[in-house]
Parts: structure tokens; sequence; C-alpha cells
């Protein structure tokens, strides 16, 4: 507890409207630098409200957007994929998850992924957060769905090797942080978003069972 005169303690600042934050940066010009299978990086000249300049890379993402699946057989578990990151030259466990098809919601690519990877389908699948990585530098969005009530149910998938599927109490997260190969951020958040959603709705709220 801090001794300080009540007088000298912070207070609390209200949140700014969109009128006091700077105005969007001007784009300039905007160059194709690099386009892979994969990836496209874009070069962006912006000037900024304050008159500086600078050029920025960034990924351009999939306009159809991704979804990443917490998917739940039961009410205290979850299923983790194992499979091989090229980035790290190493398989890791992760959550399902893949880009969404043309023509597809995000719903029916979280179902259509969840049986290609996972070997089960979803009665119930219910969107929790959406989510960004290294905004900085790459325009790209993830859906996190939460999917319960499962079915088995396999779809085949364009993996190159089968998926090795696990079972992992939920509850038990910082068991899962302490491995080495548990480590990407977004599947990270996704549990942890999961988890405090369902002890809401099992400290009163609908349950979800």
């Amino acid at each position: 507890m801090s001794n300080a005169p009540e007088s000298q303690a912070p207070k609390p600042q209200a949140p700014r409207s969109e009128a006091q934050w700077p105005r969007k940066p001007e784009v300039l010009a905007r160059r194709s630098v690099a386009t892979s299978r994969l990836f496209h990086v874009e070069s962006l000249d912006l000037r900024f409200s304050n008159g500086e300049e600078r050029t920025f890379e960034r990924l351009t993402g999939s306009d159809s957007g991704a979804v990443m699946i917490v998917a739940m057989p039961d009410p205290d578990h979850v299923l983790l994929i194992r499979e091989y990151a090229a980035g790290f030259e190493d398989y890791v466990l992760t959550l399902p998850k893949g880009l969404v098809d043309p023509g597809e919601d995000i719903v029916t690519a979280a179902n259509r992924e969840l049986m290609e990877e996972c070997g089960f389908g979803a009665r119930s699948i219910e969107p929790l957060v959406e989510l960004s990585l290294a905004p900085n530098y790459m325009r790209h969005r993830m859906q996190v769905l939460l999917a319960t009530d499962l079915y088995p149910k396999r779809l085949p998938g364009d993996e190159p090797e089968p998926l090795i599927v696990e079972t992992h109490a939920l509850e038990e997260l910082p068991a899962l942080l302490a491995r080495e190969d548990f480590h990407e951020a977004r599947a990270i958040a996704a549990l942890f978003i999961a988890r405090d959603r369902l002890r809401g709705d099992r400290d009163g709220g609908p349950r979800l069972w």
C-alpha cells in the first residue's frame, strides 16, 4: 500500500476520444517488394501528422482471415496438436487453426479445420475474440472460437503428415507454459481467454454443456 498523501496519488485518466488521437499517416506511395507462394511484402511511404516521413514494410495477410479453435471434448480438457513449425525447424504444441476458404464463414471454417486436424466436428461453435500478431509488421487477424459438444468426424486436410492430437486439462495452463514446445502467443492467449470465459459461465452464467 502506498504511503503517499491522498492528494499526491495519481488520478485515473479518462479514455481519449477519437478527436484527441493523432491523425492517421498519409500513404504517399505503396510498392510490392516481394511475393512468394505464401507471403506478400509491401513497402509503405508514410507522412505522419507532425510532418515526419518514414518507410514501413509489412506482410499482407489473407483477406479471408483465419481461425484458431479451442476444442473441448469435455468441460475440463482441450485438444492440442503437435505439428512441424518451419520457423523454428522443430515440432511445437499449439491449437488447431487455418485459413478461411473463399465462401466460408468463420464457424464453417473452424469446424472444417477441426475435422481436418483433430478428427472431430463440433455441434456448438462460438466466436470468442479476434487476435492479431506483430501488427507493426503484419496485416493478419485470427478469429478464436470455442468448440464444444464434439463428435468423431475426419476430413482430409493439406498437412504433409498426420498431426498428433493431445488432450490437456484447461486448468493446468501453468504446466503447459513451462514446456519448451508450447510458446505460440496466440494459442496461449486463446486458452486463457477461453478458461476465464468458462469460469465466468460456471460461476453464474449459462452453462455451455
